[in-house]
């Protein structure tokens, strides 16, 4: 025994060693952009990156950099997030959806759960990845019907809804609680027919697991039933100082609303307005690195084709609009891609994008 203890301590330096140790870089040593965003036409993760965060370049030429039927329950993924965790990995999340899966030859039905009691677009889950290199990846298949956990909501009559019966679960996004430095990631739900409306889940750093039970963020307003009188879905949060900011879109239109605390409650900003009088979705906000600005791009997909917009903010009170990808006075160009959807940003630094564009140039 005294052999084999001896034996172990001599190799906890070399197990120490082949463990990586990561952080997240500092914000001087960033120098460049990338973006994921899925397509309607093959459900797949696509990937773009930029050195300028204007100018932007589809990597493995807007061919899916991982096929969604690869990775996906339903053989396609839908409004990608990417994030860069505490521990400096890269953490991706989607929607597992495929909405043209009858389609496509994947089921025998419209949607994967009936339609009638589920609604459209229902689905039971999200696919999560992981990467320190954005090259080699993890992958987890989280179904959000398998929980135990009380959802919060209830029937007319007043009985609760399990996760069995949530509708769906879709655009999740993420975010470092700075109180405690764990991941909060957040994401549309449904239960059957019902309106859709944000949950919060705490992850485990490895990104493969929920370590609290999903919670109610926000939602729209309620009538005096106590039912919620409109849809809102797809958030996004970014901490400015000492104030979260949360924009989220509420049947069709822009919402923003803030708060001092990551979990709310979040009280919406009535005079806000991004200038897009079209319905559209998937608000995200980067910063533009060394520089006090921040960029907030959204989907139009009431535009044909669709097209990414964007507006620029220095104190998240004035938002100027900068027009759409290609548009003659817009500076976001697009070289190579087009009818991207659902897109998401994350800075990364130059030996980071020099190796990805390389892995993809081969």
């Amino acid at each position: 025994m005294k052999k084999i203890l001896l034996m172990l301590v001599a190799l906890l330096p070399l197990l120490s060693a082949a463990k990586p140790k990561h952080k997240i870089p500092s914000e001087k040593k960033m120098a460049g952009y990338v973006m994921v965003y899925h397509k309607d036409a093959d459900h797949g993760l696509h990937m773009a990156y930029s050195w300028d965060g204007y100018t932007w370049t589809a990597l493995n030429d807007d061919r899916p950099i991982i096929a969604g039927d690869t990775i996906a329950e339903q053989k396609g993924i839908r409004d990608p997030f990417i994030f860069r965790g505490p521990d400096g990995g890269f953490c991706v999340a989607m929607t597992d959806l495929h909405i043209y899966a009858q389609r496509e030859g994947y089921r025998t039905t419209e949607w994967e759960r009936d339609g009638k009691k589920y609604d459209w677009g229902n689905n039971r889950g999200l696919v999560l990845m992981k990467s320190f290199d954005l090259i080699n990846w993890t992958r987890t298949n989280l179904d959000f019907t398998k929980l135990t956990s009380p959802t919060g909501a209830y029937n007319p009559d007043g009985s609760p809804i399990s996760w069995k019966d949530v509708g769906c679960v879709w655009a999740p996004e993420m975010t470092i609680d700075d109180r405690d430095g764990r991941i909060m990631m957040h994401f549309t739900t449904r239960f059957m027919r019902g309106r859709n409306q944000i949950y919060y889940a705490y992850m485990n750093d490895d990104f493969n697991a929920m370590t609290t039970e999903p919670k109610f963020l926000f939602g729209a307003a309620k009538d005096e039933n106590g039912n919620f009188k409109s849809n809102m879905i797809d958030s996004d949060i970014t901490k400015i100082g000492d104030t979260y900011h949360l924009f989220a879109v509420e049947n069709g239109m822009p919402k923003h609303a803030t708060s001092d605390c990551i979990t709310g409650s979040y009280v919406i900003d009535p005079s806000y307005k991004d200038g897009e009088t079209k319905a559209h979705e998937a608000p995200n906000v980067w910063k533009l690195i060394g520089q006090n600005k921040w960029i907030l791009m959204f989907d139009n997909y009431s535009r044909q084709p669709h097209n990414f917009g964007f507006l620029e903010t220095t104190d998240f009170k004035t938002f100027t609009p900068l027009g759409y990808f290609d548009d003659p006075n817009c500076p976001m160009k697009r070289t190579n891609f087009s009818e991207q959807k659902h897109g998401a940003v994350v800075q990364v630094t130059k030996a980071e994008l020099k190796k990805l564009i390389s892995h993809w140039s081969k």
